[in-house]
């Protein structure tokens, strides 16, 4: 599943970017010219909804790994990890993107240290590993991951926000320039999502081999507890860093897409740090009524899942578009490949939904 689903966001995000590259507009502006006022206000309500149960994901996340770390309690560790991002959302505001960028990659770096060390200590069985690749499933919970382990991978509110990220790190590209820059933004894409991928890959792993059969690994919590059994309290720590570095990442990055998404669909400018507070609450309040930590990770990315679709099908027929792209229209092969991409999203989605009102 998580080979399938970085193979799609790698395709996803460079379309992202190739739109904003091509025609110099994001992708939620180039929706507002298109969509009338309720259509325009239904999607941004979608869109929202996706932003904002990835800063629920990541501050909860950040609020677990202090609690591994320093024994914090959760609610705390939430405002803590939102006080952090409200520090690097600032950064944005006053260096530029540039500056922002460079402080998620280096969290990145720590994140790639921290999860996959792991894999390092213990490594899998390579039989193991490339039967791990064959599909299979057993029940609605089976499913209920997939759709969770996609929704983080793909992240549908990346899209959004890649697309704006693009045309602020290039500006305004001359039509001489552009295959250029196209051919530079796939490297980046490319690299970019190989890192996330071996990362992610690399915990699924650690989890099949070194903590098969192990009881409690079902949580954050469990997790980390049988990494320190069996690895080592080093190699625990690390994991507990690099869950921390995710989430402070991942919510700074979940506000700028919920500013971006509605900048550009509703022409309304809400100051980033305004926003951080506004979507800090629904997190700090699973916190605070005790919602199992790992159980609210799993059903926010499942939310995320289902806003993927709403991403993805704009962006492929925009990017199809050859009145709107050009000489740089996608190809044919390009074409196919994402249209297969958003059908087996809507798939995987519309199996789950079976699955859970049937079974």
């Amino acid at each position: 599943m998580l080979v399938a689903a970085n193979a799609m966001a790698v395709l996803v995000q460079y379309l992202s970017a190739k739109l904003s590259v091509v025609t110099g507009s994001t992708l939620p502006e180039l929706l507002r010219a298109r969509l009338g006022t309720k259509a325009r206000l239904a999607y941004w309500g979608q869109a929202e909804l996706v932003a904002a149960a990835t800063d629920l994901a990541e501050v909860i996340g950040g609020a677990v790994a202090l609690k591994l770390l320093f024994d914090t309690p959760l609610l705390v560790g939430g405002l803590v990890v939102g006080l952090v991002s409200l520090g690097l959302l600032m950064l944005q505001n006053r260096n530029g993107v540039r500056r922002f960028e460079a402080a998620v990659v280096a969290l990145l770096l720590v994140i790639v240290v921290g999860f996959v060390s792991g894999v390092v200590l213990a490594p899998p069985d390579p039989a193991e590993a490339v039967e791990g690749l064959v599909p299979r499933f057993a029940g609605s919970e089976t499913v209920l991951l997939a759709a969770s382990m996609l929704g983080a991978t793909v992240m549908p509110h990346a899209v959004y926000l890649h697309s704006a990220m693009a045309r602020d790190h290039h500006g305004v590209v001359a039509a001489h320039r552009t295959r250029r820059v196209l051919g530079a933004t796939r490297i980046d894409v490319l690299a970019a999502l190989l890192v996330a991928g071996v990362v992610n890959i690399s915990m699924l792993l650690l989890a099949a081999s070194a903590l098969r059969g192990v009881e409690g690994t079902d949580t954050l919590e469990g997790a980390h507890a049988a990494v320190a059994t069996h690895l080592g309290t080093g190699a625990a720590l690390l994991f507990a860093i690099g869950l921390l570095a995710s989430g402070l990442a991942s919510t700074s990055v979940g506000a700028y897409a919920g500013a971006v998404i509605m900048q550009g669909l509703l022409h309304v400018d809400v100051p980033l740090l305004v926003r951080r507070v506004v979507t800090l609450v629904p997190a700090l309040v699973c916190l605070g009524v005790g919602v199992d930590p790992t159980r609210a990770l799993v059903v926010s990315q499942v939310v995320l899942s289902f806003g993927i679709p709403f991403a993805l099908v704009p962006l492929v027929a925009l990017t199809s578009s050859r009145a709107l792209m050009g000489a740089h229209v996608n190809r044919r092969g390009t074409h196919l490949a994402a249209v297969t991409a958003v059908a087996l999203v809507v798939a995987l989605n519309v199996a789950l939904l079976w699955l859970t009102f049937t079974g």
